[in-house]
């Protein structure tokens, strides 16, 4: 099929930031023109006096092809004939200064290993994709009714091949996915696998915002993965970085020899804190160049939602700054207008084009609205990270217990503002690197007290309102914290009260499935109610889970001490019975709790109408259900 250069048309939309095909359009595309197989290259580069494509296949002689200028669109584009599938290129740039720059193609959909860095010419793929009932069902379900619990992953470090190499997507399709399906999550979180040169990076200084990394195969190794989540029913995010970008020579930076896709003045273009460079959010050609790529993950590889990173960063002007190293916003304010549209913009692209698909900001101020439409001033996510939950729970889980009554607002202040936002709720990787410590290392006391307080932690975590995410190897008590540079210490499995934790976390990703009290009203008020937060004393809180007429209770027991004929009201008479012990051996716990169903006496209590006398566990959190 004739392939024609980029029209009129192209090049407009591109112009005003709104051509969401752009991958279609911008990189290298194996075509054939008046008759001859070859590649249509096309680049952005306005500030370039020439523009060259150097690769294998000329022995990158920068005057062998010499691309053509589309006026003042900046676009230079050139068809090679002969080029073949697995080509490798890259762009040699002439400056206004006359410096010659050899660049990267901003829209190569493969590239070469580390620590090389040329892109790779690919054929538009002919994967045949297998995952129609999944993506059928995403696009009509109301996400917001549905359970969501995400299992994050950094795949070099999930497991190791027996010779110590990498998994790759496809061994990791074999492995991970079967491992998930079993502890019940329904979706896969992978930090970032945008192509990037530093390992270290975790892929947060990306480098191909429209590959994947070659560490782990090809983009169709890729897609193999994904078809493999679905037909499992396990749903895809992907942490997506379009806050900053590295300084890498090969890439962005300073692409054309101006300042192109960062700004000019370090005062906004520079990020002090990670030595990276910030996009300029106020150029339609960025734009659509982060847009695009957004898209570009939701079509072809049939990505069900991307995470954003470090949203804080994007909408505030003195981020991590200190007095004049910022510049103000035409109104002398703090808010970095540009970025606040591109992220509006960003979500209802994608929901338009994409319904079902997860826009999730991992935000951690105050700002408001977050997740409301932007017609009442809000950025449009669907959901964002509750980091305040996090930091809350995890410093009052790290006192010794005989000082939490002293720290319980921590565990009542979130619900002053839990349904503000719809939030997720992130044990993420965050939380378990830089010499913070393991989820387990975070709990005192001895060996039996920390693995009880993180049963508690993952219980009240299921049982909260709000999506749920759990950093890979704390399903199963990793004691060591987290490195990119080794597997997970899947050894510890080995021993009983590790393995309990892992039936817990399965039976709790069950128990989330199961109960639509649970699940349904997550992101409303109405499926929240306290039954008692102010037994600061005796550290116990006691809560509602509803969802229309069906509903479950929590009680949570925060010190080693058990709690015996403990008293708390009741929605309802009849007999309820425990659906969930954390202190039960099954999970490591020492089984103390109600074995048998207990029934509500007609004595009101917690201006109840019933009330129940129970055991509490030691360091435990049990869950009561009605029998029928």
């Amino acid at each position: 099929m004739e392939n024609p250069s980029l029209s009129e048309f192209d090049l407009h939309l591109f112009g005003q930031g709104k051509h969401w095909h752009i991958y279609n359009v911008m990189g290298a595309h194996l075509c054939r023109k008046k008759g001859t197989e070859g590649v249509r290259f096309a680049v952005w580069a306005p500030a370039a006096t020439a523009v060259s494509v150097v690769g294998d296949f000329n022995s990158w002689d920068p005057s062998a092809n010499i691309m053509d200028r589309h006026g003042q669109s900046g676009v230079w584009e050139l068809f090679v004939p002969d080029v073949p599938e697995g080509g490798l290129y890259k762009f040699s740039i002439t400056s206004a200064s006359g410096a010659v720059l050899v660049k990267t193609d901003p829209y190569g959909q493969a590239f070469e290993p580390r620590p090389a860095t040329a892109a790779v010419v690919t054929r538009r793929s002919h994967f045949s994709w297998g995952d129609g009932d999944w993506m059928f069902n995403r696009s009509r379900l109301n996400w917001q009714e549905q359970p969501l619990s995400v299992y994050e992953v950094h795949v070099g470090s999930w497991r190791l091949h027996g010779s110590g190499r990498w998994l790759n997507y496809r061994e990791l399709a074999e492995q991970l996915v079967p491992y998930v399906r079993d502890l019940g999550f329904t979706h896969i979180e992978l930090l970032p696998v945008t192509e990037h040169p530093l390992d270290e990076s975790w892929g947060y200084q990306t480098t191909g915002y429209y590959a994947p990394t070659s560490r782990f195969g090809s983009p169709d190794d890729f897609r193999y993965f994904v078809d493999c989540c679905h037909r499992n029913n396990i749903g895809v995010i992907l942490d997506w970085v379009p806050g900053h970008f590295p300084r890498d020579e090969h890439a962005l930076a300073r692409f054309d020899g101006s300042a192109l896709y960062e700004h000019e003045d370090p005062r906004q273009g520079e990020h002090q804190d990670w030595g990276t460079l910030i996009y300029n959010y106020g150029r339609h050609e960025v734009r659509n160049f982060l847009i695009g790529s957004a898209l570009f993950w939701l079509d072809t590889f049939h990505i069900d939602g991307l995470r954003v990173d470090a949203v804080a960063s994007m909408l505030y002007l003195n981020y991590s700054r200190t007095e004049g190293n910022w510049l103000p916003n035409i109104h002398g304010g703090h808010e970095n207008l540009e970025a606040i549209e591109f992220l509006r913009e960003l979500n209802q692209v994608c929901r338009e084009r994409y319904p079902g698909a997860l826009i999730i900001a991992e935000e951690s101020t105050s700002w408001p609205q977050v997740t409301r439409p932007a017609s009442v001033g809000g950025l449009d996510f669907c959901l964002k990270w509750n980091m305040g939950w996090m930091h809350d729970t995890l410093d009052y889980l790290s006192q010794d217990p005989v000082y939490r009554q002293f720290h319980h607002d921590k565990l009542t202040f979130g619900l002053i503002y839990a349904f503000n936002e719809r939030f997720l709720l992130p044990l993420s990787h965050d939380e378990v690197v830089h010499e913070k410590g393991s989820l387990l290392n975070k709990m005192p006391g001895d060996d039996w007290q920390q693995r009880a307080n993180l049963r508690l932690l993952f219980t009240y975590l299921y049982t909260y309102p709000g999506a749920k995410l759990l950093f890979m190897g704390g399903e199963f008590g990793q004691r060591r914290e987290w490195s990119e540079k080794r597997e997970l210490d899947w050894s510890l499995l080995e021993q009983d009260a590790h393995r309990g934790l892992q039936h817990l976390v399965r039976d709790l990703n069950h128990l989330l499935k199961e109960q639509a009290a649970l699940h349904r009203a997550n992101y409303r008020p109405d499926g929240f109610e306290w039954i008692d937060c102010h037994d600061s004393p005796q550290s116990v809180i006691s809560y509602l889970r509803k969802a229309e007429d069906r509903f479950i209770v929590v009680i949570i027991n925060f010190t080693p001490v058990p709690r015996f004929n403990y008293r708390i009201g009741v929605p309802c008479g009849g007999q309820w019975q425990e659906r969930l012990n954390s202190d039960s051996t099954y999970y490591g716990g020492s089984n103390l709790g109600n074995p048998l169903p207990v029934t509500a006496d007609e004595q009101p209590w917690m201006d109840r109408p019933h009330s129940v006398s129970l055991t509490l566990p030691p360091l435990g959190a049990i869950v009561l259900e009605r029998k029928p």
